[in-house]
């Protein structure tokens, strides 16, 4: 056999798992530290394992038969059983061992030494000073009931056994609407609350309409589901739902939840929301409207006032026919597109929507004034998914592309500066995938690509991100390095980051590159000047006096809160490329090269310029 067939064939050990804390104290029990006698037997073949819940009261006597605790109340106990998780709660060693030995309904006794129950060095359990924690003990066990529980709270203050599954895997969350079924009983068994021949009951998550641990509880249920939440004291709030008595230590909730309303807060500011009245086809999000999909939508549009006036309606005013548009381009205000892509095909949304995503940015309908708050109720019809490109040949993936090309150049032009970057890097992303099968193909990939990433740097640049916009333009260069519209775009970035010596550097290499680049590299050097002079001016204004005041007097570093407007246009050249900053060249007047003058602060305190370098202040003069 060959040396790589043994190396594929030889047995790896797995790691062995740690040992847990619990694991460890087992390791102190001896033959004869715990001993059980049944006193009942119970029912069925399955015993407690790791996971399940526990209920089961506990009565601990001597040996000589002396009531010490217990949880009954005819032996002075609450009567509310105890409720442990195996592999979760702390327990005594002896009934962390002998409970998982029980059956349901079992009644047992268990002889336990010291070192067992309260008396083990480091045991997790505090007892009372008055504890006979040196003594052996018998503690009589009556299983009650076990199950597989969900913890929902680390203390388990919060554990949800589930009674009947439910449908899908989304539950409700803020802000959510519910309606369930809930009746509630304290843990010895009180009936407090009861649903019998009652509506469900309706909240909105997150409202503290309901006990916080009830909530909580109801946060990781499914529509349709029963289960049974137990809620301790520390998780019992104050609701309109239901008011506890004083000294409640926990309460057993019922719940069946019948349905919720999905509500989501777009923006998270409360000022976009989209309430589903109707249930759509699917599951949330996969089936839900990717970018750049086609969608069919019929929708109804009213103001938001009390007579709830409807300016518009597909249904009546488009004779019947739906909305059709594709996501990402701008076609329909803001706020509608990110509500409509957040549903499923056929269902009804409510959506309110504030002025600013509504029609304050795009064109306003002849009957919505300026600043209204809008409501649409949508429903979406269906939709297309983009075209895949797989299995297309070169040049129907570069038809492909120029178009979402140039609904990105569009977009840019409108100053929907995101929508457009997002289009160019979608084609971006699926030119991973391209693969040019001669030179020529290769050649326009390339210059495809290249005119991609600096329409992406333009975005930036245009969206005050100037450093991304560096990234974007180095794409290009750390392959051409000599490719002289990115340096002219990387020279732009650099100057709106204020890395001015960077931006002049590309400028000046530009000319160098291609003589014709020569005017535009003028006119962007003259621009650097002056945003270099501005920069100087400010700094002189803001540290003004600074060094004129006496000794001893403090001198104040103003700002001036003017804003310098650098006053690009944006033009497309004749290949397709966004150009923001596209400017007519213009003579320089003053040399480039020259050395800066140093004035007489420089000769007085020749380490001041560093203080200044290190405010970004390099050339700045103080009079």
């Amino acid at each position: 056999m060959a040396a790589n067939g043994d190396a594929a064939g030889e047995y790896v050990p797995k790691k062995k798992k740690a040992p847990s804390e619990d694991d460890k104290r087992r390791k102190k029990m001896a033959p004869g530290d715990l001993m059980k006698a049944v006193v009942r037997p119970g029912g069925g073949e399955s015993t407690p394992s790791d996971g399940d819940q526990v209920i089961y009261h506990c009565t601990i006597r001597t040996l000589e038969g002396v009531v010490v605790q217990s949880s009954k109340s005819e032996f002075g106990g609450n009567g509310i059983p105890l409720r442990h998780v195996l592999g979760k709660s702390k327990m005594i060693l002896g009934l962390l061992e002998g409970i998982p030995t029980m059956l349901k309904g079992e009644v047992a006794m268990f002889k336990i030494k010291p070192q067992l129950h309260y008396g083990e060095d480091d045991c997790p359990i505090q007892v009372s000073s008055n504890f006979p924690k040196d003594d052996e003990l018998h503690f009589e066990i009556e299983m009650i009931d076990f199950f597989k529980a969900k913890v929902i709270t680390d203390d388990l203050g919060v554990v949800k056994k589930v009674i009947d599954e439910g449908q899908g895997w989304e539950s409700p969350r803020e802000p959510y609407e519910v309606k369930a079924r809930i009746s509630a009983k304290t843990g010895d068994g009180k009936l407090i609350l009861s649903h019998e021949q009652k509506e469900p009951y309706f909240f909105t998550f997150g409202k503290s309409e309901v006990p916080k641990g009830l909530e909580m509880g109801v946060g990781t249920m499914a529509r349709g589901e029963k289960a049974v939440i137990y809620v301790t004291s520390q998780y019992l709030s104050d609701s309109p739902l239901l008011h506890l008595e004083e000294g409640t230590e926990e309460v057993h909730f019922e719940v069946e939840l019948v349905h919720f309303i999905q509500v989501r807060d777009v923006l998270g500011d409360g000022r976009l929301i989209k309430r589903r009245i109707r249930d759509g086809r699917g599951e949330f999000p996969m089936d839900c409207p990717l970018h750049d999909s086609r969608l069919q939508v019929h929708y109804k549009g009213m103001l938001l006032n009390e007579e709830k006036t409807v300016f518009y309606d597909t249904r009546v005013d488009n004779d019947g026919q739906p909305l059709e548009f594709s996501s990402g381009e701008g076609l329909v205000p803001e706020g509608f597109e990110m509500c409509v892509r957040l549903m499923l095909p056929g269902e009804v949304a409510l959506v309110s929507c504030p002025p600013d995503y509504a029609y304050d940015k795009f064109p306003r309908p002849a009957n919505v004034p300026e600043g209204a708050h809008v409501i649409w109720e949508i429903e979406l019809l269906g939709f297309e998914m983009p075209q895949d490109w797989t299995g297309l040949n070169f040049r129907s993936i570069m038809d492909e592309a120029e178009k979402i090309r140039s609904t990105g150049n569009r977009l840019f032009k409108e100053g929907k500066f995101e929508l457009a970057k997002a289009k160019y890097e979608k084609v971006l992303r699926e030119f991973n995938h391209v693969n040019p099968q001669d030179d020529e193909e290769g050649k326009e990939f390339l210059n495809t690509r290249n005119l991609l990433h600096l329409n992406v740097a333009a975005c930036y640049l245009k969206m005050g991100e100037s450093r991304k916009s560096v990234e974007a333009c180095n794409k290009v260069l750390d392959a051409n390095p000599v490719h002289v519209k990115a340096l002219y775009r990387r020279g732009m970035a650099y100057m709106s980051a204020g890395d001015f010596e960077e931006a002049r550097a590309d400028f000046k290499a530009m000319t160098t590159i291609d003589k014709s680049s020569e005017p535009d590299a003028t006119a962007a050097l003259l621009k650097l000047k002056q945003k270099e002079q501005e920069v100087e001016r400010k700094a002189r204004r803001q540290f003004k006096g600074l060094f004129d005041k006496k000794p001893g007097e403090i001198a104040d570093a103003r700002t001036e809160g003017t804003e310098e407007h650098d006053g690009i246009v944006e033009a497309q050249t004749s290949d397709g490329e966004v150009e923001p900053g596209a400017e007519s060249a213009r003579e320089m007047h003053e040399s480039e090269d020259a050395p800066p003058r140093m004035g007489w602060f420089s000769h007085f305190w020749p380490t001041g310029g560093r203080l200044f370098t290190a405010l970004g202040l390099e050339r700045c003069s103080i009079l």
